[in-house]
């Protein structure tokens, strides 16, 4: 074991290079642990069978192999690691009573939770801007919106978001001391987890602007875009009946942005403002559990295409 002082701007104490970490979870009661485990459990199967029943709606019927939907089913897959990534790790935990996780497991657990959350970040992106082409530009949908363009696309998205999550491991490696081995969630979270590094503050300034501004800010502003030019475009339209039919294809992505984002927001705000780590968690949990099970719900009640591609699986399955 190694021991090391603080740099400047923190009060000295004495450090340790650790073997693991231990994470404070939900509660502290052991009454309500059943209780999580029961709820969990059925969310996490729930947000899995949802998402893989839309991949293969989707992957079943000739009239959604278009570019939207593959472009969702990506999302779905997504989804399905990002929840993947935290909730069967916290299940565990509950069942066993146990709450320590290796460091090699956390960084793992953490480089793989924010490889997914930026998929879902840019993928998101990545539909706005196919809303964009098709409603603003429909006679050069085909043209511009090719399978090659498509799959170029996803593959961006999967390289950005392995270097957002390399990002993280590297400063983490680079500077193995910590101030604390407690980290206040159920999981390893990417910012917890830089907050307890025993380095200067300036670097990690560096770190949390340079990504929030590439995989927040330019986002965001992307999705704002296009939808700028989309309602433009729309309100252009002079029959009311085109005017909805156009913006109705918008509507499931739309909610799913707001969703994302929102919640995001809300974990960015109760962590700034709130000095409580219950209430945190309850936006974590809304932020990393809820929203991807929501989500296949939000495209299959909103969206006309993938309610027939169900009910014409379900037909051909009975």
């Amino acid at each position: 074991v190694s021991y090391k002082m603080c740099p400047r701007n923190i009060e000295p104490q004495n450090l340790t290079f650790i073997s693991e970490f231990y994470l404070m979870g939900l509660t502290d009661n052991p009454e309500l642990e059943p209780v999580l485990f029961g709820l969990f459990l059925s969310v996490y199967l729930v947000a899995v069978l949802g998402n893989l029943i839309i991949i293969l709606a989707v992957s079943n019927d000739p009239h959604l192999h278009t570019p939207m939907y593959f472009f969702l089913c990506i999302l779905s897959l997504a989804d399905i690691g990002y929840i993947s990534t935290t909730v069967p790790k916290m299940i565990v935990n509950i069942q066993t009573h146990r709450r320590s996780i290796s460091y090699v497991a956390c960084l793992t657990q953490m480089s793989v939770f924010a490889f997914f959350g930026c998929v879902d970040d840019m993928l998101l992106v990545v539909m706005a801007y196919d809303r964009f082409v098709a409603i603003c530009h429909p006679l050069h949908y085909p043209i511009l919106m090719t399978p090659q363009l498509c799959v170029l696309l996803v593959l961006s998205s999967f390289l950005v978001s392995f270097l957002d999550s390399q990002l993280h491991n590297l400063v983490i490696i680079q500077n193995p001391n910590f101030k604390d081995v407690e980290i206040a969630n159920f999981f390893c979270d990417p910012s917890k987890l830089l907050n307890l590094i025993c380095y200067d503050y300036f670097i990690n300034d560096i770190v949390e602007y340079f990504t929030g501004a590439v995989f927040g800010f330019f986002p965001i502003l992307g999705i704002l875009y296009s939808y700028y030019k989309i309602v433009s475009s729309i309100l252009r339209i002079s029959s009311s009946g085109a005017k909805f039919k156009a913006f109705s294809t918008c509507v499931s992505h739309l909610s799913v942005v707001c969703l994302f984002y929102g919640t995001g927001l809300g974990v960015y705000l109760s962590s700034a403002l709130s000095s409580s780590h219950r209430k945190d968690l309850m936006t974590e949990v809304m932020y990393t559990v809820v929203t991807p099970m929501l989500n296949p719900f939000i495209y299959s009640l909103r969206n006309r295409d993938i309610k027939g591609a169900l009910r014409r699986l379900h037909l051909r399955t009975n």
